[in-house]
């Protein structure tokens, strides 16, 4: 139970980018297409912020890891996991986020 953070504090880490330094930024979209990607990149963020979690302490008191290599190069594996699954459907978030953008630029918020 050592370093385990309760799931507000592991919410709170997440949207602000804590862990990976890499949030996604904000802009104003000026069509559909654009609000699909910053949906598909908001999805692929919050996915690898899961994938990070999910593989932690994976594998690592073994004679069959890749040493400083592999921990130097696994964030980027696993945000280029996180990329495909956003792209290829992932949870679903980012077809209710594209609604959402839209909603919320159209109401002038």
């Amino acid at each position: 139970m050592d370093n385990l953070l309760s799931p507000d504090m592991q919410l709170s880490q997440a949207l602000s980018g804590a862990s990976s330094g890499r949030e996604p930024t904000l802009r104003r979209v000026e069509n559909e297409a654009e609000a699909r990607q910053v949906a598909e990149d908001f999805e692929a963020f919050f996915l690898a912020q899961m994938v990070e979690a999910m593989f932690k302490g994976v594998g690592e008191n073994n004679e069959f890891t890749g040493g400083a290599g592999e921990s130097a190069f696994a964030g980027l594996l696993h945000e280029e996991y996180a990329r495909v699954m956003a792209g290829t459907g992932g949870l679903g978030l980012s077809d209710n986020l594209t609604q959402e953008i839209l909603r919320y630029q159209e109401s002038g918020s």
